[in-house]
């Protein structure tokens, strides 16, 4: 058995509320954690008028983000123009913002469409942003198939928010467009 230690994760696991497990009535995880308005817990980052975004709980890497419309729909097809276009712009503004807060040399970004391209959530259509480091392959991952993330999470969301109010600050706009006039 593979054994990695992640102590952070002890306060989630251990303030979990049992009388609050999802059904199916629920909607999905996001749509419930939009509802609670509980953004630090949550690792909410940012709210726009249609999209949401937050850092992933299980990250391929660190400061792996989503973007999730507050609509809950299972198809690309049944975002509204709107929705497609702050998620569009949603895109922008988490490849600025990681840009700034931990400067990696690359992205992945992208949707799993269903669950045979691998959506764990399929009913919420979310769009996941992903930094990339150069050196971020190392024999943990090739050898036992495990990730290793330099930094826990709260720090992680911490450093993205300071980066956030810094872009706020420049003139991006609530819809995540950047002010080209800005300083």
């Amino acid at each position: 058995m593979d054994r990695l230690w992640s102590p952070w994760r002890s306060d989630y696991v251990s303030t979990y509320d049992t009388d609050r497990r999802p059904s199916a009535t629920d909607g999905s995880i996001f749509s419930r954690l939009i509802d609670e308005e509980n953004d630090e817990e949550n690792l909410i980052l940012w709210r726009g008028d249609h999209v949401v975004v937050l850092m992933n709980l299980h990250p391929y890497n660190n400061g792996h983000l989503l973007i999730v419309p507050y609509r809950e729909v299972g198809r690309y097809e049944a975002l509204s123009r709107e929705e497609r276009h702050a998620v569009s712009d949603g895109i922008d503004r988490c490849l600025r913002w990681l840009r700034r807060a931990l400067d990696p040399d690359g992205f992945n970004v992208g949707m799993n469409l269903g669950r045979s391209a691998g959506a764990s959530i399929e009913e919420h259509v979310h769009v996941h942003v992903v930094p990339r480091w150069d050196r971020d392959t190392n024999y943990m991952t090739t050898t036992t198939e495990t990730r290793v993330l330099p930094e826990d999470l709260t720090t992680t969301y911490r450093t993205i928010r300071r980066a956030i109010r810094r872009d706020d600050g420049a003139g991006a706009d609530k819809d995540g467009s950047a002010d080209d006039t800005a300083p």
